[in-house]
């Protein structure tokens, strides 16, 4: 029945484009329409108060000044000059510090074979590493430097003993586990 009515209007369409509503049709329908669709949107415009304002702008100003704080202390960290403070003891600091990183990587050699003797000995140098690192940051705002840095020679020294005392308790172990298998061998 559609189908019908669709072929009717489009057979007869000029027929019904020959009549045009008159202009007092429109302005009934348009008093009866509610007024929202009349008025042309207005777009909602967001206002802040100062207020919120000062509160964001006091907000961003102080995460700035303690980034900047921040910066200001690293690099503050980053320029000690320790050769400045005495050549000696810069140089000593580098010996050591050289000779330890060689001695670690040759503890961890035996990260593989024995984990649990390593995990003790790699945790008694992280003490005494971490204690360095305190030391490292105390250098920039001690008023006597030359006695930090004494004492952080003093404990890159103390760290070098106890790596070489670490190391020579694993060479007896594995000598001994040698002596161990060569006996089991010769019976």
């Amino acid at each position: 029945m559609s189908k019908r009515l669709e072929d009717f209007i489009k057979m007869n369409r000029e027929e019904f484009d020959d009549l045009e509503p008159s202009a007092d049709l429109w302005a009934r329908i348009e008093i009866h329409l509610p007024v929202e669709i009349n008025s042309p949107k207005k777009p909602e415009t967001k206002t802040f108060s100062l207020g919120f304002v000062l509160r964001v702008a006091a907000t961003v100003i102080v995460v700035m000044g303690i980034s900047f704080a921040f910066y200001l202390r690293s690099q503050k960290r980053e320029k000690i000059d320790l050769a400045a403070i005495n050549p000696v003891y810069a140089q000593q600091q580098i010996q050591y510090t050289s000779l330890i990183q060689t001695k670690r990587s040759e503890l961890k050699a035996i990260s593989k074979s024995d984990p649990q003797l390593y995990k003790e000995f790699s945790s008694q140098i992280a003490e005494m590493d971490s204690t360095y690192k305190q030391m490292t940051i105390d250098l920039a705002t001690s008023p006597n430097q030359e006695r930090v840095l004494r004492a952080m020679i003093r404990n890159l020294k103390i760290q070098t003993e106890v790596l070489n005392q670490q190391l020579n308790v694993i060479e007896q172990m594995n000598n001994m586990k040698k002596e161990e298998q060569s006996d089991v061998k010769s019976i």
